[in-house]
């Protein structure tokens, strides 16, 4: 879709569609021969059984400029482990080479109990914990320079899709170390990306309004898409980043991101006119599962952010957060309302609003649990700090990896 508006600090690159597929490839592999490039993928091993990670591997055995694919493999038995060697064969090559990190494995284990022995949290099994993993490997393994990362799920993947995400970390010529990739989501009948639009959004600009001319919260602002999974960097990013291992997974990486790294430095780009993947239950019942936990976890990691800028949170101002947003979410609740209908797709306000109310009873409990227990922040430490804490994790991290490879 043609636009060209730049709505704030962040580089926005859009899709103009003037350049073509073999246009970027083209240019992607003239990269290729000054910065090697890498990708990695997290995946459960359920995601072997569906048929968007199948599209995704057959699509990549064929994308000529990436040398190297890390896939962070969770939830799988010895079995399972040699299914998913099998299966993903098809992406080593003579001139790319896969590895799977087996994170249930023996090995893996072992590196797990490393951790735990020199008091190094790694959080719970999940997104978070593993997309960590798979950055120790990328910095033991020195292959790529720039690196992408996505998820398993996505449903309506292409080659454009990770030819834009690559492009502007890979281009010699341009100055970002970071890429956020956006798009909007739908299935093609409805509005979806309900936790970037109804939560995470009007949550922001509640905070804005209580906590104005802050820095950080105009550059969350400024991101189309907050919550994609999808984002390119420079290898180095990798080693000073503090992940959560839970949901605020995407909202954490961006708050290291900008702590590290001058504004002008960061960009994002658009991969997809729509996109499509899993979608999360809402659990409107069950506050420890899907979007429910997922608004909670966000909301708690954006509050531990906006505390180390010395911003100061009481019980009161919770409540006057959840208030604020409510009144903005449900103003967007109109906005997108009007939005579908013009673009001929449905709904439902009914649903919406409920989902509202869930998320406005979530952004309080976060911040009430917040107060009661802030060190509860579940922050995975960067890889520079285990690097001096065990200066030989890298090699025993890659032999792992490798042995488990030649299973």
């Amino acid at each position: 879709m043609g636009d060209f508006h730049q709505n704030g600090s962040i580089t926005t690159l859009h899709n103009l569609n003037y350049s073509t597929l073999e246009y970027l490839e083209k240019k992607l592999m003239k990269f290729s021969r000054r910065r090697k490039m890498g990708l990695i993928i997290p995946a459960l091993y359920s995601e072997l059984e569906k048929p968007a990670l199948q599209n995704i591997v057959d699509i990549l055995k064929d994308v000529p400029y990436i040398t190297e694919i890390t896939i962070g493999l969770d939830r799988a038995n010895s079995e399972q482990y040699r299914h998913a060697k099998q299966y993903f064969s098809v992406l080593n090559t003579p001139k790319r080479r896969c590895r799977i990190i087996w994170n249930d494995g023996p090995r893996m284990q072992k590196i797990q109990k490393l951790f735990e022995e020199k008091k190094i949290y790694t959080g719970d099994p999940g997104k978070g914990r593993n997309v960590w993993f798979c950055f120790g490997y990328m910095i033991a393994s020195g292959r790529s320079e720039a690196i992408a990362l996505h998820d398993a799920d996505i449903i309506t993947y292409n080659r454009e899709m990770l030819a834009r995400l690559l492009y502007p970390v890979a281009d010699p010529t341009f100055n970002y170390k970071f890429c956020k990739g956006y798009y909007f989501r739908s299935d093609g009948t409805k509005l979806n990306g309900r936790v970037t639009r109804l939560m995470v959004t009007p949550l922001i600009r509640s905070l804005k309004k209580i906590f104005p001319a802050n820095d950080y919260l105009d550059f969350l602002d400024h991101f189309r898409y907050i919550l994609a999974g999808e984002f390119s960097m420079r290898a180095d990013i990798m080693k000073t980043v503090r992940i959560p291992s839970d949901w605020g997974l995407e909202v954490g990486i961006l708050s290291e991101v900008q702590r590290n790294n001058a504004i002008n430095r960061i960009c994002q780009v658009e991969i997809a006119d729509g996109y499509d993947h899993k979608h999360q239950p809402e659990s409107h019942d069950d506050p420890n599962a899907g979007l429910s936990k997922m608004s909670f976890d966000i909301a708690r990691s954006i509050y531990a952010k906006l505390a180390t800028q010395g911003s100061v949170f009481s019980k009161g101002i919770f409540r006057t957060v959840r208030a604020t947003y409510l009144r903005l979410a449900l103003d967007m609740v109109e906005q997108y309302a009007a939005d579908a209908s013009i673009n001929g797709l449905s709904m439902d306000r009914h649903k919406e609003e409920q989902t509202v109310d869930v998320f406005a009873g979530n952004i309080y409990r976060a911040g009430i649990e917040y107060l009661d227990n802030p060190n509860l922040i579940p922050f995975i430490p960067s890889w520079k700090r285990v690097m001096d804490a065990i200066p030989e994790v890298l090699d025993r991290f890659n032999e792992a990896v490798e042995e488990d490879n030649k299973i």
